[in-house]
């Protein structure tokens, strides 16, 4: 991508509010170039004169520069509908008749973090909830957050306080990937208290918004986010839910792009459990009570809809080598006794198999002790 269309594409990504119907059959039409001339120039073909009333206000202030600039030193990239990681297939049920005139797909996403976003599209389970949760959602969340992790999915969420940071936490805490989905601009830390959350999920994982750097957090915002967790997913499983909560608009997200939903029960006595009961009782949920119960929702069919890297990496590893990679646990660390009494090995053995599985990039020694590279 050269320079002029990269203006371009910042240009427009900031000239109108998401989700943009109208903005985005432009481009298609246009390509994004001559998109932003005609936006700006305020001559666009007859078929798109409604582009016009939703760009008025911001057509004449061009900040694609000191966007790309505040991009570049937050360490994040515009990914665009042109771009080869550009999730098409996730983004798609977004475009269709029944959700386009509610949200419809965006024209561009805002990435932070060195994950691949059609990567954990690909593979991706949503696990929303509660600002206000118990402690049994957080213990819940967390857990089924490192089970999804260790059976190799990827957990998307709001980065918001709650289920949302319980769920992030559990995916890290389990060396997983995790993506955020921002309801602000990308530079924004939000809620500021979750600073240090979203820098360590975009150190390994995601962190994405379609609104450009500096916009601020509004109610409209949080709405129109969710409808990119539940696209950006294969399921979306609500762990806490009270009886309004904006999970239950990403669980109608869920149902208007077709990805399976499952709740999780909670105590009847529970305030933060009634509406993800009440999802359960009305049929409009299954009922999760695990990470296994989650993955069932994402493929029902049984099959393993996962890329198969570990299992190619792993592909004519000499027996000894298995061995000490089978022997160390799917979470946590193990250190070289430990791994040997597992394994069945002498601790020489055990330490000449790591040294070659830690060359091939498939464990990672931490503090005298070995844990699978993830």
């Amino acid at each position: 991508m050269n320079d002029e269309t990269a203006r371009s594409w910042a240009y427009l990504a900031a000239v109108a509010e998401p989700p943009c119907a109208s903005l985005i059959a432009l481009v298609d039409e246009l390509g994004p170039v001559d998109a932003a001339t005609a936006i700006r120039r305020r001559s666009v073909p007859d078929a798109h004169r409604a582009v016009l009333a939703v760009t008025e206000a911001r057509a004449a202030t061009d900040t694609a520069v000191g966007d790309m600039e505040r991009c570049a030193e937050t360490g994040a990239r515009l990914v665009t509908r042109d771009d080869a990681d550009w999730p098409t297939w996730q983004l798609l049920a977004l475009d269709r008749a029944e959700t386009a005139q509610r949200g419809g797909a965006p024209l561009a996403l805002w990435v932070r973090g060195p994950a691949s976003l059609t990567a954990v599209a690909d593979a991706a389970i949503a696990l929303v909830g509660s600002r206000a949760s118990s402690a049994y959602g957080e213990h819940v969340a967390r857990d089924m957050a490192g089970g999804l992790v260790d059976q190799g999915w990827a957990v998307v969420s709001g980065g918001a306080y709650g289920i949302d940071g319980a769920a992030h936490r559990g995916a890290l805490g389990a060396h997983g990937v995790t993506a955020a989905v921002l309801a602000c601009g990308i530079d924004r830390d939000y809620p500021s208290g979750h600073a240090a959350l979203l820098a360590e999920i975009a150190a390994t994982g995601l962190v994405i918004s379609e609104y450009p750097p500096g916009t601020g957090a509004a109610k409209h915002r949080f709405l129109t986010r969710n409808r990119l967790v539940a696209a950006l997913s294969s399921a979306v499983v609500v762990v806490e839910a009270g009886r309004r909560s904006g999970a239950a608009n990403t669980a109608a997200w869920a149902a208007r792009t077709g990805r399976p939903l499952g709740a999780v029960p909670g105590p009847v006595t529970s305030a933060t459990s009634v509406g993800a009961n009440a999802m359960i009782a009305d049929g409009d949920a299954a009922l999760v009570a695990d990470a296994a119960a989650a993955v069932s929702l994402a493929a029902p069919d049984g099959r393993d809809h996962r890329p198969e890297v570990r299992s190619r990496r792993t592909d004519g590893l000499p027996p000894d080598r298995l061995r000490v990679l089978e022997a160390l646990p799917a979470r946590g660390t193990s250190t070289v006794d430990e791994i040997a009494f597992t394994a069945g090995l002498p601790p020489s053995e055990v330490l000449a198999a790591l040294a070659a599985l830690d060359l091939a990039g498939l464990v990672d020694g931490v503090d005298g002790a070995w844990r699978l590279d993830r």
